[in-house]
């Protein structure tokens, strides 16, 4: 197969962007490389001198939470209490007795009617024989029902997560409003999805992929379905099935110790190994928690709220055994690090003899916070950073609220760390991010809102350029699947995972880059969207 007239566009490129091309293929990877107009006689597609460039892989996801939030009572447009009452109350006609209600994206912020947080006992009011569970927009807090805290009471492993995660009312009772690996720790023991639901769920989020050019996703889903076994037997069913249109690496969350060793001990599988498009990922482990919750661990207090730092989830020892242990067994870590106590604290894990190696290519997700002393350790220790630029949409004004004003030219500094030598790659955390390549590609590029502000970009010593931030979704993510020799590139013996764009993102001016369109998306050879 060959797609004929088109014009190439790939980081660390040499093709002449004025030049057409043709582009052969044959099953899963590609052939050859020729000039345009293709002599031969193999069949012809016209590329209609669009722009052919690699197909994105998005490094940090939660596919399946995305794909389930179709099936959620979707709470974003409550703006009072009263409001959402009766949503949920209407929505509590279809289902049976003693289900759970669980409802997306409430925000109590906005709402007309209260002026403290939902809590357990205000779900009292709503007239429901059902366990209810309200996960807050930002999908880093929630609220459960009476009911539903009367199972969680008999959870005793809820005791081994922090207090800083679990709020209480005046007597000291837990008050049904949680936090970061609280939510996490809930969603995995109440939440847990058969494996036919998440098929179900999954084939509903893949079209949202391929329309936007996405042929590879690394995503951290056992939380939401309870069992590593269960989650990839329903992806390697699809797979089966002819149904999986993306390549798909899959982490192990996990809460302690144990469940490292208990996935260790009990799938031989280790990071890279699986089929041809489903792998195992990492061991992901969360440090700290976020920065509008006051959660993630700082190294000084937060400047709108002095008298928070941020706990750490665990002790120093306690995360380098963690870190020790995954690596002896060939594991690679990817370990959530919002802020720079958090970081330092990954950081030191990875120095640890044995536990740093390069081969292992360990990952630290977010580092938003840094400082020099950090980016010059992380550089040494061999560590890829999992960037989201997109956050930076809804962020960079609030970042004076939590970050120390000495500390701002390094809150989400990409330049700084590539110009170190740290290997980024560019990801969403979606459902948090936006699900857009181009928008996270665009924002890495300019540093602004989808209005264009701040006027220069906010930190501008930061943004990337054009070919760093293609970088970043196409060949670093493939150094994570250690496949860097097969995938992220247009050249021979490389996957044929590619997309055809509507302009060339060199020739827009960068505040355009987000509103380029994927006119095609081929995976594997295989066609997975047309516009």
């Amino acid at each position: 197969m060959i797609i004929d007239n088109v014009r190439l566009y790939q980081p660390q490129g040499e093709e002449n962007p004025e030049e057409l091309y043709a582009v052969e293929f044959d099953g899963q990877y590609i052939q050859a490389i020729y000039p345009s107009p293709y002599q031969g006689e193999e069949p012809v597609i016209d590329g209609e001198s669009r722009v052919l460039a690699p197909g994105f892989t998005d490094s940090h996801m939660h596919l399946l939470r995305y794909g389930l939030l179709v099936k959620e009572l979707d709470l974003r447009e409550a703006r009072s209490f009263q409001e959402m009452k009766e949503m949920i109350e209407n929505h509590y006609d279809s289902l049976e007795e003693g289900q759970w209600i669980f409802g997306k994206g409430f925000n109590d912020d906005l709402f007309e009617d209260r002026e403290e947080p939902l809590t357990a006992q205000d779900l009292n009011d709503i007239q429901v024989n059902a366990y209810i569970y309200l996960i807050h927009e930002d999908g880093h807090e929630c609220v459960i029902s009476e009911r539903a805290m009367e199972l969680l009471a008999e959870e005793k492993e809820f005791d081994r997560i922090p207090e800083a995660f679990k709020e209480r009312d005046t007597a000291g009772n837990m008050n049904g409003r949680f936090k970061d690996t609280a939510v996490h720790f809930i969603n995995h023991r109440f939440w847990g999805r058969d494996k036919e639901d998440a098929k179900e769920a999954l084939l509903s989020a893949f079209p949202h992929l391929t329309v936007h050019g996405i042929t590879g996703v690394h995503t951290d889903d056992r939380s939401f379905i309870g069992s590593f076994a269960r989650l990839y037997e329903a992806y390697t069913d699809l797979e089966k099935e002819g149904k999986l249109p993306i390549d798909v690496q899959l982490h192990h969350y996990s809460f302690h110790m144990d469940d490292i060793v208990e996935f260790v001990e009990n799938e031989e599988m280790r990071t890279g190994d699986g089929t041809d498009q489903v792998t195992v990922g990492s061991i992901k482990i969360f440090l700290d928690g976020t920065q509008r919750l006051h959660t993630a661990s700082m190294r000084n207090p937060y400047p709108d709220n002095p008298s928070k730092s941020g706990p750490l989830i665990y002790s120093q020892e306690e995360i380098n055994d963690m870190v020790l242990y995954a690596a002896r067994n060939q594991m690679q870590v990817a370990m959530h690090a919002i802020g720079d106590r958090a970081v330092e604290q990954a950081v030191e894990a990875l120095e640890q003899e044995g536990a740093a190696t390069h081969d292992l290519r360990h990952r630290i997700i977010h580092a938003q916070t840094l400082a020099p002393d950090l980016i010059e350790r992380i550089a040494g220790s061999g560590a890829y950073i999992e960037t989201q630029p997109s956050f930076l949409l809804g962020e960079w004004d609030k970042k004076d609220k939590w970050t120390p004003e000495e500390l701002l030219p390094y809150a989400d500094a990409y330049k700084s760390m590539k110009e170190a030598g740290i290997p980024i790659t560019l990801s969403s955390d979606l459902p948090i991010g936006s699900i857009n390549p181009m928008v996270t590609i665009g924002t890495a590029v300019t540093r602004q809102d989808l209005d264009n502000r701040p006027e220069e970009g906010w930190m501008p010593q930061e943004k990337l350029s054009v070919d760093e931030s293609f970088y970043g979704m196409s060949i670093a993510p493939a150094y994570l699947e250690f496949k860097e020799h097969r995938k992220g590139k247009i050249a021979p013996g490389y996957q044929a995972d590619f997309v055809l764009l509507d302009r060339h993102p060199l020739e827009v001016k960068p505040e355009e880059l987000k509103h380029i369109k994927v006119v095609e998306t081929w995976q594997k050879g295989k066609q997975t969207y047309t516009e």
